[in-house]
């Protein structure tokens, strides 16, 4: 792999590990698609740093299972900021 693309999927995944980020967050700070943070992160990784992969699988899972709750609270804030 080249070693450009390397280098971004490992910041990428430091990034996510070390704040919790969204795949999505990761993406609006790297500048990149989500659909290619999401792909470098769970499936490039692995064959770059396993132990990266591991911690930042875990923190993929987190985010997922608590999906549900922040779309409520985005949903919740918006009609309480809306006065009509």
């Amino acid at each position: 792999m080249r070693e450009d693309i390397t280098d971004r999927i490992l910041d990428e995944a430091y990034y996510i590990a070390e704040t919790g980020a969204t795949v999505r967050k990761a993406a609006s700070v790297f500048l990149y698609s989500k659909s290619t943070v999401h792909k470098d992160v769970t499936e490039r990784l692995y064959y770059i740093d396993k132990e990266l992969y591991e911690r930042v699988r875990l923190v993929l899972d987190k985010n997922l299972s608590e999906r549900h709750i922040r779309g409520g609270e985005a949903t919740k804030e918006k009609y309480m900021n809306k006065k009509d």
